[in-house]
C-alpha cells in the first residue's frame, strides 16, 4: 500500500478547511443579498405606492422620472428604468467592470420591480387623502432601503454613479453637488405640480437624510463595556468562548481600598452585552460595569474591516 506523500497528505489536510471557509463565505453572501432583494422591496413600496401617485419630487433618479412624466407620454416607473439602465452602461464605461456588482444588482431589480408594479398593479391615484401620512411612508421607506444598501456596502445607483464618476475624474465635493441637484428638483416639484407638493417635496428632501444617517447610526450601534473586576478569567472566558469576541485587560487599584483590581475592556453587539452583563452579576456580583453606546467601531469583526 502507497503511503501519501508529505504535500498530499498536506492537501488532505487542509481541503476541510478550504472547504468550510468556502461554505462560509457562500453563507455569508447568500445571506447578504437575501438582505439587499428584502431592502430593493421595500424601496419599491416605497417609491411606488406613496411617492410616485402623489408627485412627491426630493431627489434622485425618481424625483427626475415624477417631473418628466408631466412632459412624456411614458410613466414614472418606466422612465426610471430607462435613466437607471443608461447610468449602468455609463458606470461600465466610466469605472470599468468593478464599480459594484451590489450596485448593479439593487439598481436592476429595484427598476424591474417598479416597471412590474406599474403593468400588473397600476396605480389611477393616492392609496389615502392623507398627503402627509403618504409623506412619512415615502421617506422613510426608501431611507431605510438606503441605509440597508449603504451598510452592506451597495448603493440604489441613479445618481449615485454619476457621483461616483465626478468622484474619479474631478475633486469636486459630491456631498454638495448631490443635494444641489436634489434641492433642484424639489424645487421644480413647486412649479409643475404646485405649492403643496412643492413643499412636500422639499420636506421631504430635508427628512430623508436625517433618517439615513439615524438608521445607519443603529445598525451600527455596539456596546462598549468597561468591566472593573476582582476575578477576570471567568469573564474573558466567557466573552472569547461563548460571545466569539476579544478583549483587553489589564491591573488598576481602587483609590479608596487600595485593593488589586482588573479593568476588562470590549465591544460587541447588544444582544451579546445583555448575556455578558447577565453572566457577569451570577459570576461577581460585585463587578462595576460602564457600558456606552458607540456606531463606529472599526476593527477584526467588526462590518468595515477587510
Amino acid at each position: 500500500m502507497r503511503i501519501p506523500g508529505r504535500k498530499e497528505r498536506q492537501v488532505c489536510k487542509t481541503d476541510p478547511d478550504r472547504i468550510m471557509g468556502q461554505k462560509k463565505k457562500a453563507g455569508i453572501w447568500a445571506k447578504e443579498y437575501l438582505v439587499l432583494t428584502l431592502a430593493v422591496i421595500v424601496l419599491v413600496i416605497g417609491i411606488y405606492v406613496f411617492k410616485f401617485p402623489n408627485h412627491f419630487s426630493f431627489g434622485g433618479v425618481t424625483g427626475i422620472a415624477v417631473l418628466l412624466e408631466e412632459f412624456l407620454p411614458f410613466s414614472a416607473s418606466t422612465l426610471t428604468l430607462v435613466m437607471n439602465m443608461l447610468l449602468l452602461i455609463a458606470g461600465f464605461l466610466f469605472l470599468g467592470k468593478g464599480f459594484g456588482i451590489k450596485t448593479v444588482y439593487v439598481s436592476v431589480l429595484s427598476s424591474a420591480g417598479l416597471e412590474f408594479l406599474d403593468r400588473y398593479m397600476p396605480l389611477q391615484g393616492p392609496l389615502t387623502d392623507q398627503p402627509v401620512l403618504e409623506l412619512v411612508f415615502a421617506i422613510v421607506l426608501p431611507a431605510v432601503s438606503a441605509a440597508v444598501f449603504f451598510y452592506y456596502d451597495a448603493s440604489g445607483g441613479g445618481t449615485d454613479i454619476v457621483a461616483m464618476i465626478v468622484k474619479k475624474y474631478s475633486d469636486m465635493n459630491i456631498a454638495m453637488a448631490l443635494f444641489l441637484v436634489d434641492l433642484l428638483i424639489s424645487v421644480s416639484a413647486w412649479f409643475v405640480f404646485g405649492a403643496q407638493t412643492g413643499l412636500f417635496s422639499f420636506c421631504g428632501l430635508m427628512a430623508k437624510s436625517l433618517v439615513i444617517d439615524r438608521v445607519i447610526e443603529n445598525m451600527n450601534l455596539c456596546k462598549y463595556l468597561t468591566i472593573i473586576c476582582s476575578e477576570p478569567q471567568p469573564i474573558c472566558q466567557f466573552i472569547q468562548e461563548q460571545l466569539n469576541r476579544s478583549s483587553t485587560i489589564f491591573k488598576a487599584e481602587g483609590s479608596y481600598s487600595h485593593n488589586d483590581k482588573t479593568i476588562v475592556l470590549t465591544v460587541m453587539k447588544r444582544k451579546q452585552a445583555v448575556r455578558l452583563e447577565r453572566f457577569i452579576r451570577q459570576q461577581e456580583a460585585g463587578a462595576f460595569i460602564m457600558v456606552t453606546n458607540s456606531s463606529e467601531i472599526i476593527g477584526n469583526g467588526f462590518h468595515g474591516f477587510h
